[in-house]
C-alpha cells in the first residue's frame, strides 16, 4: 500500500504561501550570486537548497561560461537555509543563504573546500573559514597517523601521540573560539547543532565499572541543548530531520508507549519555539516515519500523530480529502494494532458450521488471512502445513482464513496443501470487508495472537512465525523468572567524547 502521507503532504510544504518562499528576515531586491571555479566550463550548475536530509529543491539555475563564470539570480529573496551548488561530474559545494543575498565566491576544482574564497556574505567567510581551518589539521593528523604506521619505537609513539593530542587541543581551541567570537551567526548555529553532547565522567554502578545508563540517560537528555527550534532556516538543512532520526530511532526504545512519549516531547519543543515551518516538518517527518514503519508494530505511532495533530488542527494539510482518506487508513490500523484484542471474525468450516473463534484454546493462534489463487498464498502454503504440523497438540493453533474466492475455490486450496489440522474458515455470508476491518490489503496477511487473543504481531512473513513465537516464549520466561535490570535500548548509540 502506498504512502498516504508522504504522497499527500509533500506539495503542501512546497506551497508558497506555507513553505518555500517565505521571506522572513530576508531582503526586498532578490539574490544574485556570482561564482566562478577554475577547472569548470561550458556546462549548467543548479542552485538548490536542502528539504530535510535527503532532498533538496532547486530554485535557480546558471550557465557556466568557457571561463568558468556563473550568475544566481532573481528577483525574489531566496528562503533562508543551506544550500547547495550542484557541480555536473564534481560533486557541489555548499552555502549559507541569510540576509547577504548579494555575494560571490570563487573555488578550484580540484579541491573546491580548500580554495573556496567568498566576498559579501560574512556568514560564508566564516563557514569556510572553519571548515577550512579544521581541514588543515586533518591533515597534519593524517601525517601523524601515516610517521606511527612506519616508526614503532616508544620514542617515536610517545612524540607521535603527544602531537596528536596537540593537534586535538587546537582543533577544540579552536571552535571554542569561533563559537565564542560568532554566538549569533548561522554557520555558528549549523556547528552548535551537529555537535554531541559532551558527557562528564560517569558515576560508578553497583559493579564497580562507570555506569552506562547514567552515560545513555545523560547523553539523550542533553542531546537538543544546542538546537534551535526557533529558527526555521534549520528546515532547510540536513540536520533537523538528522537529529530527530536519531533521537527518535537510535536514542528510544522502539515500542509505541516511548515513541509516542518522545515524539509528544520533540513536538512540543517545536510548538515552543513559535516557528510554524519547524513545527510543521517535525509533526510531518516523525509522522512519514511510521506509516509504514520498518519496526513491526510501531505504527501505533501514526495513529498517535494523526489523532492528536492532523484530526485537531494542529497540523495543516490544505486538502480535505486528503486528510480524510488518511483518516480513514487510521481507522482501519488503530483496532488492529499490537497490543489490541483482535475483533473474532465470522467464519464457519468446510461444512458450513460456525466457528467460535473467542473459545479457540492455544497459547498462541496464528491467523493466516490468504486468497486460494494468489502466487505468494500458494508458495506459502507448505511452509504454513509444517508449522501447523509440527505444533499441533502443543498449544499452537493456526486459523487460515480464505478472503475472497469460491468456496470451491477455498476447498481446493485447503485439499491441494493438505491443511485439514488448521482450522480452516469462510465467510460464507460474504459480509467481511477484510481489507478495512482486518487491514488485508495484500495476501498473505499473517497475525499472531496470544492466549486471550490479543495481537502479538502483524504481517509476519510465513517464514518467521516460528521464530517470532520462541522469541515471545524466551521473553515471556525471562520475565517470569526475572526482573530485569533497567538498560539503555538496544538500539541506543549513545557517544561519548574522551
Amino acid at each position: 500500500m502506498k504512502n498516504l502521507l508522504l504522497t499527500a503532504l509533500f506539495s503542501f510544504f512546497l506551497l508558497p504561501a506555507v513553505w518555500a518562499q517565505s521571506t522572513t528576515g530576508t531582503p526586498a531586491d532578490g539574490f544574485r550570486i556570482t561564482g566562478h571555479i577554475k577547472g569548470l566550463k561550458d556546462t549548467t550548475c543548479i542552485l538548490a537548497h536542502y528539504f530535510g536530509a535527503t532532498q533538496y529543491i532547486p530554485k535557480d539555475t546558471a550557465r557556466v561560461d568557457g571561463a568558468g563564470n556563473m550568475v544566481f539570480e532573481g528577483k525574489k529573496s531566496l528562503p533562508q537555509g543551506l544550500f547547495l551548488v550542484v557541480v555536473p561530474k564534481k560533486g557541489y559545494l555548499q552555502l549559507l543563504v541569510t540576509d547577504d543575498q548579494q555575494f560571490s565566491f570563487e573555488t578550484d576544482t580540484t579541491n573546491m573546500i580548500k580554495n573556496m574564497k567568498v566576498t559579501g556574505s560574512k556568514e560564508n567567510e566564516l563557514f569556510y573559514a572553519y571548515q577550512q581551518q579544521l581541514s588543515k589539521l586533518s591533515e597534519e593528523a593524517q601525517v601523524l597517523n601515516m610517521q606511527k604506521k612506519i616508526r614503532t619505537d616508544a620514542v617515536s609513539t610517545t612524540m607521535l601521540n603527544k602531537q596528536m593530542g596537540d593537534l586535538q587541543k587546537q582543533a577544540n581551541d579552536y571552535r571554542t573560539q569561533f563559537l565564542k567570537e560568532n554566538p549569533t551567526m548561522f554557520a555558528a548555529k549549523l556547528l552548535k547543532a551537529t555537535a554531541e553532547p559532551e558527557v562528564p565522567p560517569a558515576p560508578k554502578a553497583s559493579n564497580g565499572r562507570p555506569d552506562s545508563v547514567w552515560v545513555f540517560n545523560y547523553f539523550k537528555n542533553h542531546f537538543w541543548d544546542d538546537f534551535d527550534f526557533a529558527d526555521e532556516r534549520f528546515v532547510r538543512t540536513p540536520f533537523l530531520q538528522g537529529k530527530i532520526e536519531r533521537y527518535i530511532k537510535e536514542l528510544t526504545v522502539q515500542v509505541p508507549d516511548s515513541l509516542i512519549k518522545e515524539a509528544d516531547f520533540l513536538v512540543n519543543k517545536a510548538i515552543a519555539g513559535k516557528n510554524s515551518e519547524v513545527k510543521y516538518y517535525t509533526i510531518y517527518y516523525i509522522t512519514s516515519q511510521y506509516e509504514q514503519p520498518k519496526v513491526m508494530g510501531t505504527d501505533g505511532l501514526f495513529v498517535h500523530m494523526f489523532e492528536k495533530y492532523y484530526k485537531t488542527g494542529i497540523m495543516t494539510v490544505s486538502d480535505s480529502s486528503t486528510l480524510k482518506s488518511i483518516g480513514e487508513r487510521v481507522a482501519t490500523l488503530k483496532p488492529n494494532l499490537v497490543g489490541k484484542i483482535l475483533v473474532a471474525p465470522i467464519i464457519s468450516d468446510t461444512l458450513r458450521r460456525a466457528i467460535n473463534f473467542p473459545a479457540i484454546k492455544a497459547d498462541y493462534t496464528v491467523v493466516f488471512f490468504y486468497s486460494p489463487t494468489c502466487g505468494h498464498c500458494r508458495e506459502s502454503a507448505p511452509k504454513l502445513k509444517k508449522f501447523v504440523d509440527d505444533y499441533k497438540g502443543k498449544g499452537v493453533e493456526v486459523v487460515a482464513i480464505a478472503i475472497d474466492q469460491s468456496p470451491e475455490e477455498w476447498k481446493k486450496f485447503i485439499k491441494e496443501f493438505k491443511l485439514g489440522n488448521a482450522i480452516n474458515g469462510y465467510d460464507f455470508s460474504y459480509r467481511t470487508d477484510y481489507r478495512h476491518q482486518y487491514d488485508v490489503w495484500t495476501t498473505p496477511t499473517v497475525y499472531m495472537l496470544d492466549k486471550n487473543k490479543k495481537i502479538l504481531a502483524r504481517k509476519l512473513p510465513v517464514e518467521q512465525i516460528e521464530d517470532f513465537m520462541l522469541f515471545h516464549k524466551r521473553q515471556q520466561a525471562a520475565q517470569a523468572t526475572k526482573k530485569p535490570a533497567a538498560v539503555a535500548p538496544a538500539n541506543a548509540k549513545a557517544s561519548v567524547k574522551k
